[in-house]
């Protein structure tokens, strides 16, 4: 038997919040581990202009109406907020849902949402990356209770800062987004709980050498730092050409986006026969990408057959 988690990121655009609050509780009904949603202010994926929900609102909206799920963010933007606010939002939507907030955070990568709203996007990517180091450990830090000063800090200013209440549970989970081999695994290495990645198998694999070697380095045990994968969106039907023919349909609705090439399509078997590699890498928490219209039929049965056919795998 294979231990496996399975999580969800609902994507925020072109929705109404009846449809993304009855996707939510499906999710919660078939015992899936995680909910996520985009923190974009923007669409990220077809016509950027067409309608998406601001995804820290959306969150707290989902703590409200689910139980056992924990939540996050896939992956907060880091330029969008200053970490301390992102810890008191944490810690907030911890004791909404009962403690179960996890801190997803990124560098962010989409220029033209920082653009429109005015965001420093910062110079670089690496640039972007300095503030991340420096927010996570931030974050980390404020979320255990500790008191936080940054006069020589690279980007942020912080002065004697603490903060009440502590989340309800001891440690939040903090994942962090990216596979920049000299930068943000360094970041991973150094701070996060759970690493989030997409990519082949053989894309993994090198990844995860990568990140054990900055494990060395740092002195972190690189088995603190759960592996996840996004497994990109799952469509299963009882036959391959319904699955492609359904796959078509949503990506169209989402502002004729391109559809992903190499995708978990097809049948419950053939949806577990793509898992299976990134299973025997390691990576046993898998994130699928659910775009509106929500597809029920895939969501129950990624959860109810797949599973089943993996773990008795």
């Amino acid at each position: 038997m294979t231990d496996l988690k399975l999580g969800v990121a609902l994507w925020s655009q072109v929705t109404d919040w009846p449809q993304v609050a009855a996707a939510a509780r499906q999710l919660d009904g078939l015992g899936y581990d995680h909910l996520w949603t985009w923190d974009h202010l923007y669409a990220p994926t077809g016509d950027p202009y067409q309608p998406v929900f601001e995804g820290a609102t959306l969150l707290a909206a989902l703590a409200a109406i689910t139980e056992h799920v924990e939540l996050g963010l896939f992956v907060g933007a880091n330029t969008f907020r200053n970490p301390g606010l992102v810890a008191k939002a944490a810690a907030t939507l911890d004791h909404v849902s009962g403690g179960r907030a996890i801190v997803g955070l990124g560098a962010a990568w989409f220029e033209l949402e920082h653009e429109a709203h005015g965001i420093d996007f910062g110079a670089s990517p690496g640039e972007r990356i300095g503030w991340l180091d420096e927010a996570a450990g931030a974050i980390r830090s404020l979320l255990a209770g500790e008191t936080v000063s940054s006069p020589g800090g690279a980007h942020y200013r912080f002065h004697e800062l603490r903060h009440s209440p502590r989340p309800v549970r001891s440690r939040v989970p903090l994942m962090i987004g990216g596979a920049g081999e000299q930068r943000t695994l360094r970041v991973v290495a150094r701070h996060a709980d759970l690493w989030n990645l997409a990519g082949t198998p053989d894309e993994l694999r090198h990844k995860d050498a990568v990140l054990r070697d900055h494990c060395r380095a740092v002195g972190r045990d690189e088995r603190e730092i759960e592996r996840t994968v996004g497994m990109g969106t799952p469509i299963i039907r009882d036959s391959r050409a319904e699955a492609e023919r359904v796959h078509a349909q949503i990506f169209e609705h989402n502002g004729r986006a391109k559809t992903w090439e190499r995708q978990p399509i097809g049948t419950p078997e053939d949806v577990a026969e793509f898992i299976a590699p990134y299973l025997e890498l390691g990576y046993r928490h898998l994130i699928a990408g659910f775009p509106s219209p929500y597809d029920e039929e895939s969501m129950t049965r990624l959860a109810t057959e797949v599973r089943g056919l993996v773990e008795r795998g």
